[in-house]
């Protein structure tokens, strides 16, 4: 199961890293290492999260998303991203981008680093509404019950999530807009800017959200006529119709995944340039790392793991929310990565020894009562 899983990430490990012994040396091996891992430990809430999504779609797209998604993953937000960045801030062509990002690397580095500003407006924005959205959803079992349980009665509020995020937007704008960090230490005013990226972080959150939930709802209402479908058609000899609409539900599910992923990737991108400042060495190492978030995505759906350990979802949720305050914070401080993956561990962790005393508890109760009935268990917390 393991090999299964993690064979493609084995291989591309290998191969990044016999890569970049030829083109850097034993250094740039190290490099493209240490990479490896700081893409690992920034993005495991990510795996998590992205885990939830993908075990709604069948063995074809979860293949998809480990080939078709990793090339965008690995190419289009670890290489061709921070290109683009410089493309649009410098407002230079594709091609002299790519020649920056090659031949004057401080040059490239120092560009990248006042684009941040636009840049964790953006990708802040965007995951502030997944963690709003979810702990303002009603759920069946709660994790931290004293704070969801108040928090999911005012989430029966109409748009009380887009309202929540304009306000700490608008907020952000009004104070760490005002002294934005740039290289060399200096501080400018990037209100407009941010306000602009911000927006277009939700509004891009909005659109692929929306459709995705769209999609996916109709096609949890074909589901639950697929049985009698199946006679009909079994009776009058013809197939069914209903493979459109599956295809348009997990289409739309894997460019939700994939906007997702890009968010997360941002910390990871801009967190690589206080390693290294060669955009070759970086779309390896974070190529690599990439790559085992994939894997591990799959892993925790073929396992079943969210289903045995249930607040894990909560915790990597709470992970998202976080980072986006992290992200906002980072427009006029600077945060070490340690301290943005650590909390993103401590967070799951913390979900995760909470989920397995509650299934110690459950397994008591059953033991105790002999009975099957698993409803909601404290976790304590």
């Amino acid at each position: 199961m393991v090999l299964k899983t993690f064979g493609w990430s084995f291989a591309v490990t290998a191969l990044g890293l016999v890569a970049a012994v030829f083109y850097g040396g034993w250094t740039a091996f190290g490099i493209v290492a240490i990479l490896s891992v700081l893409e690992i430990s920034l993005s495991f809430d990510n795996a998590v999260v992205n885990a939830g999504i993908l075990k709604k779609m069948n063995a074809f797209w979860q293949k998809i998303f480990l080939t078709i998604g990793i090339l965008i993953a690995v190419f289009g937000m670890r290489l061709v991203f921070p290109v683009v960045i410089v493309a649009v801030s410098a407002q230079l062509g594709p091609i002299e981008a790519v020649d920056l990002a090659l031949t004057d690397k401080d040059r490239y580095q120092e560009l990248v680093t006042d684009a941040h500003p636009s840049i964790a407006a953006f990708g802040g924005m965007f995951l502030l509404m997944i963690f709003l959205d979810f702990i303002f959803e009603d759920r069946d079992i709660k994790w931290l019950g004293w704070l969801e349980r108040p928090l999911a009665k005012l989430g029966k509020i109409d748009m009380l999530s887009v309202c929540i995020a304009l306000i700490i937007l608008l907020f952000s704008a009004m104070t760490f807009a005002t002294h934005a960090h740039q290289h060399g230490g200096a501080h400018v005013d990037k209100a407009e800017t941010v306000l602009l990226s911000g927006i277009a972080g939700l509004i891009t959150y909005m659109i692929v959200g929306g459709l995705s939930g769209f999609f996916e709802d109709k096609l949890e209402e074909e589901e639950e006529r697929e049985h009698e479908q199946e006679e009909e058609a079994a009776k009058k000899g013809k197939p069914r119709s209903a493979v459109a609409l599956a295809g348009k539900a997990a289409f739309f599910m894997f460019l939700y995944l994939e906007v997702l992923d890009a968010s997360f990737s941002f910390d990871g991108v801009i967190g690589a340039f206080a390693i290294t400042n060669d955009i070759v060495l970086m779309a390896l190492g974070l190529g690599v790392g990439a790559m085992y978030v994939r894997s591990l995505t799959v892993y925790l759906v073929r396992q079943g793991t969210l289903d045995d350990y249930v607040y894990l979802e909560h915790g990597a949720h709470y992970a998202i929310g976080a980072l986006a305050m992290i992200l906002l914070i980072t427009i006029q401080y600077e945060i070490h990565e340690l301290i943005t993956g650590l909390i993103g561990v401590a967070l799951i962790g913390w979900s995760f020894w909470s989920s397995v005393r509650r299934n110690k508890a459950l397994a008591a109760a059953e033991g105790n009562a002999g009975s099957d009935d698993k409803t909601e268990v404290s976790s304590g917390v």
